[in-house]
């Protein structure tokens, strides 16, 4: 390539945009190795899209949650240092002229959902109070040098001009290394009062203005630490009692995010440095809420056509009860699923919005009907036909995709039935004592989607506890349903049930002015006929006939006309489970909407270390699908991988392995694999490329935890692990 040079030199030219490697798209990969492109690239579409209108309506949920607590801290950071330039004579001044205002944000145990949570807030500092927001993590601060280098590497590195970005960087280099070679607080220090200077001359105008303006000439620096339980406590005193000298000439904000309890502070720290602090305790919902919130707007809605089976939400929720309470991960594990179900489910392609799976049902191949008979609830669907319509679903096409544009809406309807009468069931059971059908909607929804609920000693057990309560609680359980389906788009079908709530809110309501009269006079001829009828003298005999005559006119006792009443309604409640609650398979198709491989699930979220560690070793073909690898059972190939050989030949062994003996036992196996003779070794010595690559194969044994050198014979080691797996 010719250039102006009149010298020799190299010269380095960038290669052209048609020689750069192109990367793979992801729809490839989803189709890789199958025949039907077109019905492929139809499914990695509809998942893409439907996973981003999910994602978007995860979003727009965390900002609606986090907009509270993120005002209350904006108000905070916003005030904390008002006292500190307007009131300078004031006895609150004088005392809190060494006080960092800090924030501690008590986030919960969800730990690897802080991280989001944090950039947010730190977003949100930056568009609309200040620029220099700092964030910090306990294992990149173990020093307070360190902790001061990323504090001065933020804000001042933060305020580069654009024309400073486009010089040299050697110039950019050594101007960042002379920077870190001055981390103190009072270098921040002046380079702050310098920068505040500096924009009060450009802009002397903004002055006179108001008085207000001038704290926004001035704005604070906000310095977040992510985890405070992860930072040394030392650390951590040290560079408050420094910034504490600072704060009448920096605008300091702490912000402290808690995982365990506020009392953590003053664990870490003792009473002359939390004094240092003017602490205020903001709360953040908790994540179980979230959760809830979080199956409320992808599970329980008709908005998205994609479901899960009982078994996998029951694992995705027991790995956020038992593991971290994390719903980010819930949210990662959800898409897992959605993409399980698009890339295993031939059908999945009518996993859409009614009218889109209507036009595709149309468009679908002979091969695609012959996939819907074989469907396992569509064959039980034709066999519950007559022969003639048997006959039209197994040979006509186009009477198949007639019926099944037919079942994709019924399928429809009945996910809008189905969600608005299992609010209203978990509404009039939440609050009855040690909760039969569970506190939360989960559990309930979880029940309805594994078995017909109204079979279950449950079900009866929260009836019969509803039959005992009182109207006021029972009224006020009917009117949250009557709310809860009026706030639904209720489908036709159940406007009949809305009505026939508010006509028994209504006949409540006339009972207050009849009822009373009724049960008095009951009550009254109740209490004289027992005085009646013991007046005189009884002996054992007659009191015990007295007694049983007694239970016997309690049990023939009419109901009054709110038990009546109660009982209508329990038995229109029971009706609408019993209608609209029944299970997805009970539904033809219900594969198409409905993922049910909770193994594959468990297997990906929940694996086991040990497991996937000794497969890996023992049988390198399970995850290089390398057939050179393929070897018989309890063998392996002499050309696998050297960790997996010294593994192998490990297994072998006792209690201590001799290096030695190991050594030669390894160049022994991988000289038959080159094709070299064992025997002829160079004056009985090993070559220093497979020394080498022993040593590396034994180092990594080591790492993973399989031996450990031992101090009864140097030439030894010892052997960690017994047995299988």
């Amino acid at each position: 390539m010719a250039t102006c040079s009149v010298s020799k030199g190299c010269f380095v030219f960038k290669p052209k945009d048609s020689r750069k490697r192109k990367r793979p798209v992801t729809a490839d990969l989803f189709i890789k190795g199958k025949a039907d492109s077109e019905n492929d690239r139809l499914r990695f579409s509809t998942y893409e899209s439907l996973w981003q209108q999910m994602k978007a309506e995860t979003e727009r949920l965390q900002e609606n949650l986090n907009e509270k607590i993120f005002d209350s801290l904006l108000s905070f950071i916003k005030k904390s240092h008002i006292q500190l330039h307007s009131k300078q004579n004031d006895w609150s001044y004088r005392m809190r002229c060494c006080e960092i205002p800090t924030a501690a944000v008590v986030l919960g145990v969800n730990v690897p959902d802080h991280e989001m949570t944090f950039q947010s807030l730190s977003d949100l500092l930056k568009q609309s109070l200040t620029p220099h927001v700092v964030c910090l993590q306990g294992k990149e601060c173990t020093t307070v040098k360190q902790v001061l280098q990323k504090v001065l590497t933020n804000v001042m590195g933060g305020t580069v001009n654009d024309k400073e970005e486009d010089e040299e960087d050697i110039h950019h280099s050594v101007h960042f290394s002379q920077r870190k070679m001055h981390c103190s607080m009072a270098s921040l220090s002046g380079w702050y009062n310098a920068t505040a200077q500096k924009s009060t001359s450009d802009s002397p105008s903004k002055k006179t203005k108001t008085p207000s303006l001038g704290q926004e000439q001035s704005p604070p620096i906000v310095i977040i630490f992510k985890d405070l339980e992860s930072f040394l406590p030392k650390v951590l005193q040290d560079f408050i009692t420094i910034s504490s000298n600072y704060i009448q000439q920096l605008p300091l904000v702490l912000v402290f995010g808690i995982a365990t309890s506020p009392i953590t502070i003053h664990r870490m720290l003792p009473h002359a440095v939390s004094s240092l602090l003017c602490i205020e305790l903001f709360q953040s919902l908790s994540s179980t809420e979230h959760l809830t919130s979080v199956i409320d707007k992808l599970v329980l809605t008709t908005k998205f056509p994609f479901k899960l089976n009982g078994k996998v939400l029951q694992v995705l929720i027991s790995i956020f009860l038992y593991h971290d309470f994390s719903v980010r991960n819930f949210v990662k594990g959800f898409q897992l699923s959605l993409l399980e179900h698009f890339y295993s489910q031939p059908l999945s392609c009518l996993c859409s919005t009614p009218d889109e799976a209507n036009a595709r049902v149309q468009n679908l191949t002979h091969d695609d009907c012959e996939l819907i008979r074989q469907v396992p609830s569509f064959m039980g669907y034709v066999e519950k036909q007559d022969s003639e319509k048997q006959i039209e679903l197994l040979t006509n096409d186009q009477y198949l995709k007639d019926d099944v544009q037919k079942l994709l809406l019924d399928l429809h309807i009945y996910h809008k039935n189905y969600f608005p009468v299992l609010k209203c069931l978990h509404v009039t059971t939440s609050s009855l004592p040690k909760y039969p059908l569970g506190k939360q909607i989960r559990e309930l929804y979880i029940t309805c989607l594994e078995r017909n609920i109204w079979e279950t000693e449950e079900y009866s057990s929260a009836f019969q506890l509803l039959g005992m309560m009182a109207k006021d609680e029972l009224v006020c359980l009917l009117q949250k349903c009557r709310d809860m389906l009026k706030s639904s788009k209720q489908p036709k079908a159940l406007i009949g049930a809305l009505q026939e709530l508010e006509e028994f809110l209504t006949r409540f309501q006339k009972l207050d002015d009849i009822v009373p009269v009724v049960e008095v006079k009951e009550d009254e001829g109740h209490k004289r006929s027992p005085s009646k009828s013991l007046q005189g003298k009884t002996d054992l005999y007659q009191l015990q006939k007295t007694l049983m005559e007694r239970k016997t006119s309690r049990r023939s006792k009419k109901l009054s006309r709110f038990e009546v009443l109660r009982m209508e309604v329990l038995e229109f409640l029971d009706k609408l489970v019993r209608q609209y609650l029944s299970p997805p398979e009970t539904q033809p198709l219900h594969e198409v909407v409905y993922f049910s491989a909770a193994g594959t699930i468990r297997r990906h979220l929940n694996a086991a270390p040990r497991t996937a560690l000794q497969t890996a070793l023992s049988n390198p073909y399970y995850y290089l699908q390398n057939e050179v690898l393929r070897s018989e059972g309890g063998t392996i190939t002499n050309t696998a991988p050297d960790i997996c050989i010294v593994y192998k030949l490990h297994l072998e062994c006792g209690r201590l392995i001799n290096l030695y003996d190991w050594l030669q036992a390894f160049v022994t196996v991988v000289n038959a694999a080159e094709g070299k003779d064992p025997d002829k070794m160079r004056n009985g010595q090993v070559d220093e490329v497979l020394h080498a690559r022993f040593i590396r194969a034994v180092s990594e044994l080591e790492f993973l935890g399989f031996v450990k050198p031992t101090k009864q014979k140097t030439d030894h080691v010892a052997r960690l692990t017994w047995g299988g797996f």
